[in-house]
């Protein structure tokens, strides 16, 4: 999951910064979920998902499918 965050975060031109604020965290805390050390929580993670349009599964590497789940 942390690569995939980062991954998404490099190829949207984001920095940790830009990223952490988008999470309303800080540039340490961020930086502690791309590295594995601390776990994002779910919240958090529906943030990044719906902001990179694609699905939690996506980013807990549940599939390799990046394109988001059609609505119900």
């Amino acid at each position: 999951m942390a690569l995939r965050i980062r991954d998404l975060r490099e190829d949207n031109d984001l920095t940790q910064a830009e990223a952490a604020a988008l999470l309303n965290v800080s540039q340490a805390t961020y930086s502690r979920y791309e590295t594995g050390t601390l776990a994002i929580p779910y919240s958090l993670l529906e943030i990044l998902a719906d902001h990179y349009k694609t699905s939690v599964d996506y980013l807990l590497g549940r599939t390799g499918n990046p394109k988001p789940y059609p609505p119900k």
